[in-house]
């Protein structure tokens, strides 16, 4: 997907949008529900699939696998996400700073048109994994 396509776009259904902000970079992408290719990171649909189809940095260890809390973060309301399985449930176990709406973002997966903000927690932002640009703030 391209910046162009990630960027607000009217020719979107309003009941088959999707739009995700990433905090705190405050990026937003927009994209018609359905209609994202899957790049095998994470689950298909999850936030890790869609940072990582409009280049929006979520480090992700592992692949994606859910064996890691590296994708680790905050999704403000949870109304329209899957709901963890016992396997991201026991890995949050590990992640630091867990709170009531800590996610992996390679298992967290976006189920209907919506609108979705998500935090990245600064400890859990490794800007030199997998030669990435720094994309994010350094005082936030």
């Amino acid at each position: 997907m391209t910046d162009a396509a990630a960027t607000t776009n009217s020719t979107i259904p309003a009941d088959k949008l999707v739009r995700v902000t990433f905090e705190p970079e405050g990026r937003v992408i927009e994209f018609e529900y359905g209609t994202m290719p899957y790049e095998h990171h994470g689950k298909p649909m999850s936030f890790l699939d869609v940072a990582e189809n409009n280049d929006v940095f979520l480090d992700h260890a592992c692949g994606g696998v859910c064996a890691c809390t590296t994708c680790h973060l905050w999704i403000k309301d949870q109304t329209g996400i899957s709901e963890a399985d016992d396997d991201e449930i026991d890995r949050l176990d590990m992640a630091a700073d867990q709170q009531l709406n800590s996610r992996l973002g390679c298992q967290a997966v976006i189920t209907k048109p919506g609108t979705y903000v998500v935090e990245i927690p600064k400890w859990n932002r490794n800007y030199t994994s997998e030669g990435k640009p720094l994309t994010l703030a350094d005082n936030k």
